[in-house]
């Protein structure tokens, strides 16, 4: 890879992003401003960041930008940007054609007040682990999220931060999710192995989300609703089979809309003519993100260039290799700690993975740490800090899906935190457990 900068120096622009972007919203929050966050819009912050970017690299400004393009082109994020046109879409068309208070309805009358939180993380869990993606997770169930949120009086920022700690819980265990490939591709262990050690970690802080979410639950301000025509449930239903079944999520949300159009026709009063109209009010809804994903990814491709990435990798190697921490448990938080920083840069798990995996691999491999443990650690903590990143796709749809900023919803993705936790805490237990027996094997 050729630097044309510093690589240190390359990090600046994402560092100026997230004091523009972050230091205005808490700036205006202090002052009591109402949406403090969308005061400086998240793509504005990121103009500044980029033209420090240009002036940092050594390259001609033609091929400069020739680079910025390549990143905002590159199949990842305009795979990311088809997603949103189509979820924001579906959403729009769902909402028009009464598809979302129809589900809303059914959906209150058939869950317990009190298991509305915990039964859509499991819904939300089981769909990514069935899709392996959290991204078509999101998509498909915002719509719903929202209307039930509306009507159960539960915040929309908890509501998303619940979606989001199911989806990442999904996305982390599925075998077909394109982080675990890559996970257990770049350490060379078997899919099963990398299962069986992620499961470990994964049940336990499932099981402390689900009884956190049990008691947020507020049974006392849900009441059920009616509607007159539950058929418009069907869309719902026919995108959630065909998610399970493994069918593209292109295909799946275009389904969603063309099904959900036809059945508020058939049974509703929606007007087929409204479609063109329903269909870009939808793209418009997710104009902010889709613009935000394309600068993002000019950005990173134009960091990565400069040697910021190979920089920060080669950074965090020699830092652990001179830690004074036990080899095992040292190494481990080295790989948690590279993954992290380096998913903080490219806003985006899998990428991230296949950029740190080969360092991964040989921090493991002098740690003594086991491959299948090593891609546990790597994907793990690349679905956490994706789960938390206010610029991450994840937030960024579910920001848009919910009309909040995605700063709001970072202190409720708590299945993200309580993994990390309970990732650590077996760190240091496992730590604790090799000095206990290491006595016993002397003797």
């Amino acid at each position: 890879m050729q630097t044309t900068s510093s690589g240190k120096l390359a990090l600046l622009p994402l560092l100026t992003f997230l004091c523009l972007f972050l230091g205005s919203g808490f700036y205006f929050q202090s002052q009591g401003v109402e949406y403090a966050f969308y005061q400086l819009p998240a793509p504005a912050a990121l103009l500044p960041a980029i033209l420090l970017a240009f002036w940092l690299s050594k390259q001609s400004l033609n091929n400069t930008v020739e680079q910025f393009v390549k990143g905002a082109g590159h199949s990842n994020i305009i795979t990311m940007c088809m997603i949103y046109l189509l979820a924001g879409a579906f959403s729009a068309v769902a909402k028009a054609s009464g598809g979302v208070d129809a589900t809303v309805a059914i959906g209150l009358q058939l869950i317990p007040a009190q298991f509305i939180l915990p039964g859509l993380f499991l819904i939300a869990a089981f769909i990514a682990t069935a899709m392996g993606t959290s991204m078509g997770t999101l998509a498909a169930l915002a719509p719903v999220a929202v209307g039930v949120a509306e009507s159960a009086g539960i915040a929309l920022p908890l509501m998303a931060g619940v979606l989001v700690s199911g989806a990442i819980f999904g996305d982390n265990l599925s075998i077909i999710s394109d982080t675990t490939i890559a996970a257990t591709r770049t350490q060379g262990c078997e899919m099963k192995d990398k299962f069986k050690a992620n499961l470990v970690l994964a049940l336990p802080a499932a099981t402390l989300v689900l009884i956190l979410l049990f008691v947020l639950g507020k049974p006392a301000i849900l009441e059920a609703t009616e509607s007159e025509n539950l058929m418009l449930v069907v869309p719902y239903l026919l995108i959630l089979v065909l998610a399970i079944a493994g069918l593209n999520v292109f295909a799946v949300l275009t389904v969603g809309i063309i099904s959900s159009a036809l059945l508020g026709v058939g049974v509703g009063d929606y007007q087929l003519v409204s479609l063109g109209k329903d269909i870009y009010a939808g793209f418009t809804q997710m104009q902010e993100v889709f613009i935000l994903s394309l600068l993002l990814g000019g950005l990173s491709e134009l960091m990565r260039r400069q040697g910021g990435l190979t920089f920060l990798v080669t950074k965090i190697a020699q830092l652990v290799k001179a830690s004074s921490l036990p080899p095992k448990l040292g190494y481990s938080l080295g790989i948690a700690t590279l993954i992290s920083c380096v998913n903080a840069c490219v806003a985006n798990n899998t990428v991230a993975i296949i950029v740190a995996g080969d360092t991964a691999k040989e921090l493991a491999q002098q740690g003594q740490i086991e491959a299948k443990q090593a891609a546990s650690l790597l994907d793990i903590f690349a679905c956490v800090l994706q789960g938390i990143l206010p610029y991450g796709a994840q937030l960024l749809l579910l920001g848009a899906s919910f009309s909040i900023s995605p700063v709001e919803v970072i202190p409720y993705a708590f299945y993200c935190y309580v993994l990390a936790v309970v990732t650590l805490a077996s760190f240091i237990w496992q730590y604790l457990m090799q000095r206990k027996a290491e006595p016993l094997e002397t003797n």
